[in-house]
């Protein structure tokens, strides 16, 4: 506490220190300014020695005040009365010598000049002419002085930007919840911080540099953290466009700088996020390389085989794109150890939100379990977001929990987007987007394999009039070939009602046709799942362009092949394209009932979509939901009774 006040203090001192200076520098230059037209004030600007002799003669000029200047021959003086009425001011000042006729016109009125051999304009001339120079070199002075020892660091941009992290242990394994393969991967460099000689008497070698891969958000640079708190020694971290700068070298020093501040803090944990950004294939883009972000990626190769492992420094670098760096980082003797980040199992996110919901007071009816299972590719962050979601959500409505509806809505909101209530649909789009949501989850309930439907709205989220979203109740590791066809007829079943129902069709299939063009191609181009075909690859072999390798404008197939494969996809579309027809037929009741189900309640759950397929009707609908409503009102009121003492009045339901 003492030092953090200290160093405010120093910081206020400098503050102030500038104020003074630039204040002093204004008085400085308004003095001057001042001084100057002062000098020059009351002097008649175009008084000169014809005139000074026809003053004289017209009696116009001070008789006492005339100055001779033998070394300047300035003559100056004031003028009477008469003069001042002429000219309008009193001083004059005027250059050249007094010639006899002068010297005969004075002694005719009467004037005895004085004479002085003083020249009092040499230190105003001396400090009109230096004064710019001096005040110019003391800004100049000053801006270095602030530069340097300012925050912006002008004169320091080769110096490294890391932050150096000493709150040892803040972030432990702990704090970690999942990607378990990870952390015990990680958990050997933890020990080889903490005890080196442990591995160094067997003849053993930590590895240099571990490479963090994994997609955004599952926790990749908390993982670095944690290791650095495990192991309970300085962290430094910079980010990979940290040391990319419009100057060539300068990321190349920073570098250098970065392993010298490690050596000194030895042993230490140095982290580099987005690593990607300098460590990109060399020779990079059809125009050759950028210089500096080579040099960069050269200096950081030479610095980690400069420094040897009993040294105790750990190099740690995360990034999503492990296919763009250069093959000379993932050498042995660099980055050797590459460690996946994962997204998160169902159990590992349901870890996680009970990590994420420890300061969230959660009901007693809330079940975890239920959002992870209906949170499939969600990462760490998605999932904390979530639970943020959620706890504004509850706040908003004045509530003490959150609770398990507030937890539904916000992973609804994550998911698909906020509820768009602005816009205003006609009755027609409000039909077309129940029928069309109908026909998504008629065929997904009529068909093998596919995941159950945990919902379906016409409520406007996102970029979509209407969403049937369906909730797998595990992972999904494989996709087989009957399942990816059943998919595809789930994809078309809304394009289908619009078309058995109003003869005609809309644009709200646009993205349905995407997708499901999109895996048709993948099936037959990528997983071999054609008879006709077989099992070959015909993707797109193309290296990136920003990789800099040789560019290809053509597939390494023939175009009889690619006619083949074009007209396979056709048929696989075609084929699924009518039997979501075959089914949106046989269940035209059903479609009808729940496309009026829609337009009631505008969104229904997984058990109301089973009552629908079992022939219920929109009156047993809405009977089903007035109990379900009071059978809530109930288990609610029972709840708040049990979590209120004796005597104690139950909260309010929230308006």
């Amino acid at each position: 506490m003492k030092k953090s006040i200290k160093k405010l203090k120093l910081k206020n001192r400098k503050k102030n220190n500038s104020l003074i200076l630039w204040f002093l520098f204004f008085i400085l230059a308004l003095t001057f300014i001042q001084f100057y037209k002062h000098s020059q004030r009351n002097i008649v600007k175009d008084f000169n020695y014809p005139k000074f002799l026809q003053a004289i003669e017209k009696d116009q000029v001070d008789k006492e005040s005339v100055v001779f200047n033998t070394v300047s021959t300035e003559i100056k003086g004031k003028l009477n009365e008469k003069g001042q009425q002429e000219y309008g001011v009193a001083d004059f000042k005027i250059q050249g010598n007094v010639s006899d006729k002068g010297f005969e016109i004075l002694k005719e009125k009467g004037i005895v000049p004085s004479y002085s051999n003083k020249d009092n304009k040499m230190w105003l001339m001396a400090l009109l002419g230096w004064l710019p120079f001096l005040l110019l070199i003391a800004v100049f002075l000053f801006f270095i002085k602030q530069l340097k020892s300012g925050g912006n660091k002008a004169f320091s941009f080769g110096k490294s930007k890391a932050k150096l992290i000493l709150d040892k242990g803040k972030v432990t394994f702990k704090d970690v919840a999942g990607i378990e393969e990870a952390k015990e991967e990680l958990k050997e460099i933890v020990e080889f911080l903490k005890n080196p000689k442990k591995f160094s008497q067997l003849g053993g070698e930590i590895p240099k540099g571990v490479l963090l891969v994994g997609s955004p958000g599952t926790g990749k640079t908390l993982l670095a953290k944690a290791v650095a708190g495990e192991a309970k020694v300085p962290f430094f971290t910079i980010s990979g466009s940290d040391f990319v700068e419009v100057f060539v070298g300068v990321g190349a020093s920073r570098v250098r700088d970065l392993f010298t501040q490690g050596k000194k803090s030895a042993p230490c944990l140095i982290f580099i996020d987005e690593i990607d950004a300098v460590g990109r294939h060399r020779g990079a883009g059809l125009g050759g390389g950028h210089d500096e972000r080579e040099q960069t990626l050269n200096q950081l190769l030479v610095e980690m085989d400069g420094f040897q492992s009993q040294e105790g420094i750990i190099l740690i670098a995360a990034t999503n794109r492990p296919d763009v760096l250069d093959p000379a980082l993932l050498r042995p003797g660099r980055f050797d150890r590459k460690v996946v980040v994962n997204l998160p199992s169902l159990k590992e996110r349901e870890k996680i939100l009970q990590v994420h919901s420890k300061k969230t007071p959660l009901s007693s009816e809330v079940v975890l379990n239920k959002i992870a299972r209906g949170t499939p590719g969600f990462s760490g962050a998605d999932l904390k977001n979530l639970i943020n979601e959620a706890s504004l959500m509850a706040a908003f409505k004045n509530k003490t929990q959150v609770e398990m509806e507030d937890l539904e809505k916000a992973k609804d909101k994550v998911m698909m987007g906020s509820e768009r209530k602005s816009i205003l649909m006609s009755e027609k789009d409000k039909k077309i987007t129940a029928y069309h949501e109908a026909g998504h989850a008629i065929v997904g309930k009529s068909l093998p394999l596919l995941d159950p439907i945990h919902k379906v709205t016409i409520v406007p989220r996102g970029m979509a009039l209407g969403v049937t979203q369906i909730l797998p109740k595990e992972d999904r590791l494989n996709m087989s070939k009957q399942k990816a066809k059943n998919f595809l007829s789930f994809l078309f079943g809304g394009r289908i009602a619009e078309e058995e129902i109003f003869k005609d069709f809309t644009n709200g299939a646009s993205n349905d046709i995407q997708k499901a063009t999109h895996l048709a191609r993948q099936m037959i181009c990528e997983w071999g799942m054609s008879s006709k075909i077989g099992p070959m690859f015909f993707g797109q072999e193309n290296d990136p362009v920003f990789l800099g390798k040789n560019y290809r404008n053509s597939y390494e197939y023939s175009e009889e092949s690619s006619k083949n494969v074009d007209i396979e996809i056709k048929n696989v579309i075609q084929k699924s394209y009518e039997k979501a027809r075959q089914i949106i037929k046989e269940k035209l009741s059903e479609l009808h009932t729940m496309a009026e189900v829609l337009l009631k309640f505008e969104t229904i759950d997984s058990e109301e979509v089973d009552l629908i397929m079992k022939g219920k009707t929109l009156e047993d609908l809405t009977e089903y939901r007035k109990t379900k409503l009071n059978h809530k009102k109930t288990e609610k009121k029972i709840s708040q009774e049990k979590n209120n003492p004796i005597g104690t009045p139950a909260l309010p339901n929230p308006v």
